[in-house]
């Protein structure tokens, strides 16, 4: 991403995480991909045209020598040839001044603080970004959308729509809409005005018959599932009203529901009963077994320049997407450079003891394909002060065992991940921003490289 930002009476142009460069202020309208100099310039050639042909067509006594040049060589015919390039001139000058506006135009985004040139040059450069496919579910994947959409506005969100529990699970049981919570975050996530969005649409009802503990994005989306007809009606409208940049999609539109089968052969049903199960999974399935995916989805993941896969939990975030075969195998034959970013942290009921090795050996056993991933993204910073509560909750920092990573053929990605001012206090949180420039950095260097 690039960005620029007022500094006296120079602006300041960041490119993409890199050193600042610094020009004029009113230089900044000749930055490369503003898509205004091109209009000005039709402008001004309408303009040229306009008056040469005015000046052909008035014969004044002392016009320069070109346009008596020109006047000689039409002859008699000087009066058509002027009304043609006054012709031409007008139509150049009024395209021009058309697209001048547009541009000018398309670039509200309610920020304040932010000049118009600003807005112009950070929406025409994320609009030119790489075509990012996020896969996931949770916190997870609204916390990664979060850095990836100061990066590019080509974003497609695939989201699970395995949630059976809280406000979710009772909205899909009571009105048979599919599970609007990892909906809901992720265009809240994607949202220009991020921090009134995630405020408005986390809001959850504390009284109330039948609306205690419903958050109002949930009602929200649900309202508009019932006025459109379906989901993805639902959730591209609220993107129109909300101006979300890219776009957040369900997996599938099928009812689905996640089955795990665990180590002791138990079976247990429900992705919020799955980690109450405290015991190890051997196997995911879905009911139905065969979903079919949701064909924007396979379009996406097709045309995707990088699929990113994580972070979140593992078994109810990340696999139940690759459970439906369609996308597993669009992800495995897509040319797109593809990543996992890892958890931090293990999960209580569904990777205890999980090392890195053993989250990516889950994806590939349950896409039944070593090619949905190129690399995994790995933290390589951990706080020294962390918090006792991940101890007493049986979580602890997720291993890196080389040794069985190395036979997947997955390379290995690290970088610092945490959030720093959460660390401070012993938490441990992904960045969004540092997970968004680890991944991009990444993807440019497998770019340069091939």
């Amino acid at each position: 991403m690039e960005e620029l930002k007022h500094q006296g009476g120079l602006i300041s142009m960041k490119n993409l995480f890199k050193n600042n460069v610094k020009m004029p202020k009113d230089a900044g309208w000749l930055i490369p991909g503003l898509e205004i100099k091109r209009w000005l310039a039709l402008i001004f050639l309408g303009s040229v045209f306009i008056i040469a042909g005015i000046l052909t067509l008035s014969n004044p006594d002392n016009v320069y020598d070109i346009l008596k040049v020109i006047r000689a060589a039409v002859k008699e015919n000087y009066e058509l040839v002027a009304a043609i390039v006054i012709f031409i001139g007008s139509i150049l000058f009024f395209k021009g001044w058309q697209k001048t506006n547009l541009s000018m135009l398309d670039i509200h985004t309610g920020k304040e603080k932010e000049s118009v040139l600003e807005t112009l040059y950070r929406r025409k450069k994320l609009n030119k970004g790489p075509k990012i496919v996020a896969i996931g579910g949770g916190t997870g994947l609204s916390m990664l959308l979060k850095g990836i959409k100061k990066i590019t506005n080509n974003i497609t969100a695939v989201v699970t729509v395995g949630d059976d529990g809280g406000s979710s699970g009772r909205l899909r049981e009571e009105m048979g809409v599919l599970p609007p919570g990892d909906i809901r975050n992720c265009i809240a996530a994607l949202a220009d005005d991020e921090d009134l969005v995630t405020k408005l649409f986390q809001y959850r009802f504390d009284v109330g018959e039948g609306l205690k503990g419903h958050s109002f994005g949930n009602l929200f989306l649900t309202a508009l599932c019932s006025i459109t007809g379906d989901m993805v009606r639902a959730v591209k409208e609220s993107s129109n009203v909300l101006s979300i940049r890219g776009r957040v999609l369900p997996s599938t539109l099928d009812n689905m529901k996640l089955v795990a089968e665990m180590e002791d052969g138990r079976i247990i049903h429900g992705e919020s009963s799955i980690p109450e199960a405290h015991g190890k999974i051997k196997k995911l399935f879905t009911e139905p077994a065969e979903c079919k995916a949701l064909p924007e989805v396979i379009d996406a993941i097709k045309n995707a320049d990088l699929i990113i896969m994580g972070p979140g939990s593992l078994y109810t975030s990340v696999i139940p997407n690759l459970l439906i075969k369609e996308i597993a195998n669009a992800v495995a034959k897509a040319k797109a450079k593809k990543i996992y970013v890892c958890n931090i942290m293990t999960q209580v009921g569904e990777t205890d003891n999980y090392s890195v090795a053993s989250h990516v050996n889950a994806l590939i056993d349950h896409a039944g394909s070593s090619d949905i991933l190129d690399a995994v993204l790995v933290n390589n910073s951990i706080p020294k002060n962390i918090s006792p509560a991940y101890a007493k909750n049986n979580s602890y920092p997720v291993v890196l065992d080389m040794e069985n990573l190395k036979p997947t053929g997955v390379k290995l990605v690290s970088s610092k991940l945490i959030e720093e001012e959460e660390s401070k206090n012993g938490l441990v949180r992904h960045s969004s921003s540092r997970v968004a420039r680890a991944v991009y950095y990444w993807y440019r260097k497998q770019m340069r490289n091939r």
